[in-house]
């Protein structure tokens, strides 16, 4: 086997959760992986500051063990897909910040997102975000 595919294999356990190769001891590429995923938690959670604000002690833990199998698409994108996962049980705060970013970006989660140039309105956990000419309007339910 080439080394770039034994580097590829090693890139591979490291980020998308798949088997240690052959020849690597398993409890450094373990170490090695829980560091990885605790950086890019840190790394997701400036980029997504309510989210990870929202699930506080818990947010490495949740965010760990979603992004354990998924190789990353950058800070952005990642909390963005963990967002969108986390719907239906996201806290005001990390709602608001989704619909917002939904309703100011086009994002199919596949692409990189780009500025949405139309108008749009998005919601999410009771909150709604108006985005119209280049303004961002948020609406709350009240409470």
């Amino acid at each position: 086997m080439s080394l770039a595919a034994r580097q590829a294999e090693l890139v591979e356990a490291l980020t998308s959760g798949k088997p240690v190769p052959p020849g690597f001891d398993p409890d450094r590429v373990n170490a090695a992986r829980v560091a990885l995923l605790r950086k890019r938690a840190g790394e997701v959670a400036r980029q997504w500051p309510m989210l990870a604000s929202a699930l506080g002690d818990g947010w490495k833990r949740e965010f760990t063990a979603w992004a354990r199998t998924r190789p990353t698409q950058g800070s952005l994108r990642d909390g963005w897909d963990f967002a969108r996962d986390l719907r239906a049980d996201l806290p005001a705060a990390a709602g608001e910040e989704l619909a917002e970013r939904e309703a100011r970006w086009i994002y199919d989660g596949a692409s990189a997102p780009r500025p949405r140039r139309g108008p749009a309105v998005r919601s999410a956990s009771g909150t709604v975000v108006v985005h119209i000419a280049g303004r961002v309007r948020v609406m709350r339910r009240s409470r």
